[in-house]
């Protein structure tokens, strides 16, 4: 491991990001020349070291030329979605007090109102040919040095949570003023040690670059002297027809793509060689039992689930033979400890559910939310982030859900998560939310919200056909009641589930649930 400043005295002509759709690359030299310029123009703007940049751009090369800037000059870089609304734009731009604001054309429609001339407002730049009110990023980059700053150290991200829950946080860790070329041990365990990523490896990133595991994944193939391939978006038989075109070794992904190519017509999964492929990291959300079987049996045993936020409170790492030995396990940690503990902060027992928690692991805060970050953490300075879940007698981890989607009913707990991954199996389902919703009698019923195949299957015949499918496969109590359906869910584009804008329809204002 290293910098790719290193690799560019090293191999200066080899690629080091190429866009999957337009072929667009750049190599170590001119990465390693465009991120030393954009480091100097942050400088000739004022920042130093702890001081903060935002920026909202589509899947693109200057989106890593960016972050490489910041990372050299010791800034704090956010990336923002580009499916949030300009208010969550806006609040996200003031509450990490960033000082310039880089954003692109195909992005200015969201940002573009923010612009002011107010004298505490940040600088508002634009890649490719600016907008009015915004300055040319391009431009003014192109008049700075291609030598490094004087004064490099290591900057870091700070990425906001999705906001499945409420309003995104953003997650700040302590600069310790580090070389630009400290390794990061976890990355380094994920990716080098156990997926085998190295500086022959080719990257496929199918994922939104402003997501923290696509982000990290992107910094951490260049880390490493490889080649990253980037998809502007994510195709189902687009990424099994990138893995054979460039002998893709290594990607990241979400179960909703696998969920995706396995229901490609089997011919079309049958046309792409994936043989290339030696390790598929995965995590951001549960997969399903079922889908993660039939994706080994398919891909080989090259998959490797992780459980861990942006928070980096922890991690817990499954190799497919460890998980094919434990199905259903998110692995055991390699950071911190795990501890399952019941409503009274008492641990317990393997095989009993509670809440997760990392002990001895790397300390973390919400930033401007103190309340926050007190309620992550309990007395012996534990930390949780609000999921449900249990060990075994061997130490691997299970989830069963986020504390804030448990269903009670009749005072029994449900976790959605099960009835989730039975119904995203049937053949007329291409995704599924369930939920609780109020009942007179016991406090809450299950429901599902259902995003068909085919629209217009949607009624009371499919309805009573998957309640059925349901209860081939599970107690009744965790069945749903009734199904509704929806053209499409609410989830982020990296693949999470943003709950509570569904539940909270089915909820009054009054009685409605965190």
């Amino acid at each position: 491991m290293t910098h790719p400043s290193i690799h560019a005295r090293t191999q200066p002509s080899k690629v080091a990001y190429q866009m999957a759709g337009t072929g667009k690359a750049i190599t170590y030299r001119q990465l390693d020349e465009l991120s030393n310029q954009g480091a100097h123009l942050i400088r000739s703007l004022g920042l130093k070291a702890g001081d903060h940049i935002a920026f909202l751009i589509e899947n693109r090369l200057e989106f890593m030329e960016i972050c490489w800037a910041a990372q050299r000059s010791g800034l704090y870089y956010t990336a923002i979605s580009r499916y949030l609304t300009q208010d969550e734009i806006g609040y996200i731009v003031k509450d990490c007090g960033a000082r310039v604001v880089i954003t692109s054309p195909k992005c200015a429609e969201q940002i573009k109102g923010l612009v002011s001339n107010a004298p505490d407002a940040p600088l508002f730049y634009m890649i490719d040919e600016p907008l009015p009110g915004f300055r040319s990023w391009d431009k003014e980059l192109a008049k700075q040095p291609t030598t490094p700053i004087p004064d490099q150290e290591a900057g870091y991200d700070m990425l906001y949570s999705s906001g499945t829950t409420g309003r995104p946080k953003g997650i700040k860790r302590e600069s310790e003023h580090n070389p630009i070329d400290l390794p990061n041990p976890f990355l380094k365990i994920l990716c080098a040690d156990m997926c085998g990523m190295n500086a022959g490896s080719i990257y496929l990133s199918p994922a939104p670059l402003y997501h923290a595991a696509p982000l990290r994944f992107n910094m951490m193939a260049i880390t490493l002297g490889g080649t990253s391939i980037i998809m502007e978006s994510f195709n189902a038989e687009d990424f099994l027809k990138l893995v054979e075109k460039h002998k893709i070794t290594q990607s990241q992904l979400v179960p909703t793509m696998f969920v995706r190519m396995l229901k490609l017509p089997d011919e079309v999964r049958k046309r792409y060689d994936v043989s290339s492929l030696k390790g598929a990291i995965h995590a951001a959300a549960p997969c399903p039992i079922d889908v993660k079987a039939k994706m080994i049996e398919w891909w080989g045993p090259i998959l490797i689930e992780y459980y861990a936020g942006s928070e980096g409170n922890g991690v817990t790492v499954s190799t497919s033979q460890q998980w094919l030995t434990h199905r259903g396990t998110v692995g055991r940690a390699v950071v911190g400890k795990v501890k399952i503990l019941d409503e009274n902060d008492q641990e317990l027992p393997a095989g009993q559910i509670g809440t997760v928690y990392f002990a001895d692991a790397p300390v973390f805060s919400y930033h401007n939310d103190p309340e926050k970050t007190k309620r992550a953490y309990n007395a012996k300075g534990w930390s949780t982030l609000g999921d449900v879940g249990y060990l075994d007698d061997e130490g691997y981890l299970y989830l069963t859900d986020r504390k804030s989607y448990t269903i009670i009913s009749g005072g029994v707990n449900i976790y959605p998560q099960e009835t989730e991954d039975v119904l995203i199996t049937h053949a007329d389902v291409a995704d599924v939310a369930v939920f609780g919703v109020p009942n007179e009698e016991m406090g809450e019923e299950v429901k599902a919200v259902v995003q068909p195949h085919d629209i217009a299957r949607a009624g009371k015949g499919l309805e009573a056909e998957l309640i059925l499918f349901c209860r081939q496969h599970l107690s009744p109590i965790k069945c749903p009641r009734s199904i509704d359906f929806a053209t499409e869910l609410p989830r982020t584009p990296t693949g999470k589930l943003v709950k509570r804008h569904l539940r909270d329809k089915y909820w009054p204002k009054a009685v409605a649930r965190v």
